[in-house]
């Protein structure tokens, strides 16, 4: 009994190293919003405010590392400013394929080259819940891990 108690607490840590998520887990965390409408005067009408758990915003300012793909903003070539997907380019939001909160602005310090394959990158996100031409999450000082 006591060998299964240390196998079990094993595998429950390997999820969580020094009270961070995987990267795996932090879209799913991120996934943890609900909408509000509220009146925007320069559109004129109603439109989808984000409304951040305290779990997404315990994240804010942090320093996260995230698995994901490149969606490219401009042409198939490597960039500094890119949109980032939980789903490859094929699944993503701007295909109708998911939801906002699988996708977020990247501002990488150096060009990061597109692949189809999923990367790996670190950087320190924001939340967004204001400005309606930028995305929800934005990734800066982005740094590629694989």
């Amino acid at each position: 009994m006591r060998i299964l108690c240390i196998v079990l607490l094993s595998a429950l840590s390997i999820g969580v190293v020094y009270g961070q998520e995987t990267t795996e887990n932090i879209w799913q965390s991120l996934a943890k919003i609900t909408y509000t409408k509220q009146y925007d005067e320069l559109l004129g009408f109603k439109v989808d405010v984000p409304v951040f758990s305290e779990e997404v915003k315990a994240l804010e300012g942090q320093e996260i590392e995230i698995k994901g793909y490149v969606i490219p903003v401009e042409g198939y070539k490597s960039h500094t400013e890119f949109i980032f997907s939980a789903f490859p380019y094929n699944m993503c939001f701007f295909c109708g394929g998911a939801g906002p909160e699988t996708v977020m602005e990247v501002y990488a310090d150096e060009a990061i080259q597109y692949k189809t394959e999923a990367i790996r990158i670190k950087g320190t996100l924001e939340l967004n819940d204001s400005d309606i031409n930028q995305l929800m999450y934005v990734l800066r000082d982005v740094r590629l891990v694989e």
